[in-house]
């Protein structure tokens, strides 16, 4: 039975509750983080806790409890319930009112935090990679903010899923955005990986930024431009970045084999710097 934090208590699951007036519930009014956690440690939990505080930032939500705490709980939550490697999730909400589509600047904020017991370094289809298809971008315009407001990402890997594939590349004006959960890079021709610049189309992915570091510390050509549906279906490699799946390398896009048909050398190049900086710098 998982221990979870439920606004300043820690709580069997089967006993957290919330409001039905938290305006998370009735209007995603909320925001989210996941750190990934290897050997008991969180993964590049500094950026999380930098992107967690810009979010709040964005939709004018205050901070339910000071960054030392924030760290803490999350340390709490590890121990508490025994996770050696997986996922700790946490989300404000910006807190109970009756229901209004005014917000109530009196709101108390929420802070709702559990963990996911996850392969994270061993998952199978890192040696098989992705089977994906592109779907047009529906979602809200300012994807980034890390919202919880998933439901058009859901739906489409949702659909993907019931077509046999593992998830989808979200399209806008023929530009890829990101993939449902995931930020996009494709290696081009000459061997340059190239990611969509930070914009407020697509997440401010904390894997991706930590992936472009390493690949520019270890002398690997990246450019950050637009990447459209013609050089995704050129590209040599293809792979996305999240903390849930670090780097995962994408082997067929709408039907179509990406280079080789499975996983390449770049990519799980990536995958293993990431890794080993990841490790070495957990906290």
């Amino acid at each position: 039975m998982r221990s979870v934090y439920v606004n300043g208590k820690w709580v069997p699951e089967q006993e957290a509750e919330i409001s039905v007036f938290d305006r998370g519930f009735l209007f995603a009014d909320a925001v989210y983080e996941v750190a990934a956690v290897i050997g008991g440690k969180l993964i590049d939990y500094p950026g999380h806790a930098t992107r967690l505080g810009r979010s709040l930032h964005e939709l004018g939500m205050a901070m339910p409890v000071s960054e030392h705490e924030m760290l803490d709980l999350h340390r709490e939550a590890i121990r508490r319930n025994e996770v050696v490697e997986g996922l700790v999730y946490l989300q404000v909400t910006r807190g109970a009112a009756d229901r209004d589509f005014l917000i109530d600047p009196a709101s108390k904020p929420g802070l709702v935090m559990f963990t996911q017991e996850k392969q994270v370094t061993a998952n199978p289809k890192v040696e098989i990679g992705l089977k994906v298809k592109c779907v047009p971008d529906l979602r809200w315009a300012r994807r980034d903010i890390k919202t919880v407001q998933l439901l058009y990402s859901s739906l489409m890997k949702t659909e993907a899923a019931r077509e046999g594939l593992d998830d989808v590349l979200l399209v806008e004006d023929g530009v890829v955005t990101e993939a449902s959960s995931a930020n996009l890079h494709i290696v081009d021709a000459d061997g340059t990986i190239v990611t969509p610049p930070l914009s407020r189309a697509l997440l401010p992915g904390i894997t991706r930024g930590s992936v472009l570091s390493i690949a520019r510390d270890n002398a690997m050509p990246v450019r950050e431009d637009t990447v459209s549906t013609a050089a995704l279906a050129s590209a040599r490699e293809v792979f996305i970045t999240s903390a849930t799946s670090f780097v995962m390398p994408v082997v067929e896009i709408d039907g179509r084999s990406v280079g080789e048909g499975v996983p390449g050398p770049i990519t799980r190049r990536m995958r293993e710097l990431y890794i080993a900086k990841s490790m070495a710098t957990a906290t």
